[in-house]
């Protein structure tokens, strides 16, 4: 069992990462016309937006929320809010944008699944991700019960530990998640999975900004005579 843990959280955390920053950076450099969003909005915008809206924020929200909660060190907030006062405000503003996000995602999951259109302009990896992002934000909410359990913070003190020691590239960093719950392990695979799908999927427009926009001249656009 020691060999498994250091396995899944110590050895392919760094694998997962490896992958991300890689692929990422070798689609963009070579496959640039891929490097798009896919959107099937024009194909059927009915229920699109609300289910659109509600899962992009939700997902922002609890990206940031996971870099922030797991990548900030204790002493940098302690002087503010304990750790269990913070625990508390993650399983509150996690758990509505868990919410938000679920609704969304299953909506426009069950969107590519139904509609014809939309069907027909899915591949593989659009079929995969929006059901593993859905499966990945009902694990999160499913941590929820047993975090209530431990409000003092020590569990999530341990995953913060866990996440900065491998930033910060410490040996024995998996040693944290030894005796943390397995719905918490399951999740963190399966994000770590999420960075392995990443490249190759339609997810790398997170990573695009219209910046060019800001300053580029007004395109004329002319009525028809």
């Amino acid at each position: 069992m020691d060999y498994l843990n250091t396995l899944l959280f110590g050895i392919y955390p760094y694998l997962a990462l490896t992958i991300l920053v890689v692929g990422t950076w070798a689609r963009y450099d070579h496959g640039q016309f891929t490097w798009r969003a896919q959107s099937s909005q024009m194909l059927r915008k009915r229920r699109f937006v609300f289910a659109s809206v509600m899962f992009h924020i939700g997902v922002l929200v609890i990206l940031f929320g996971h870099l922030v909660g797991l990548l900030t060190p204790h002493w940098a907030y302690q002087w503010l809010i304990t750790a269990g006062q913070k625990q508390v405000l993650a399983i509150v503003v996690g758990g509505i944008a868990g919410v938000m996000t679920l609704i969304g995602g299953s909506m426009l999951a069950w969107r590519r699944f139904t509609d014809p259109r939309v069907r027909a302009s899915s591949s593989v990896a659009d079929d995969l991700i929006i059901t593993v992002l859905v499966v990945q934000v009902a694990l999160g909410l499913a941590t929820i019960p047993p975090t209530l359990h431990h409000l003092d913070g020590g569990n999530m003190l341990e995953l913060a530990a866990w996440a900065q020691g491998i930033f910060t590239f410490q040996g024995d960093a998996a040693a944290h998640l030894v005796n943390v719950g397995w719905i918490y392990k399951i999740h963190i695979v399966l994000g770590l999975t999420i960075f392995v799908l990443f490249p190759f999927t339609r997810l790398v427009h997170m990573l695009s900004a219209p910046l060019e926009y800001i300053g580029r001249n007004y395109q004329i656009v002319r009525r028809r005579a």
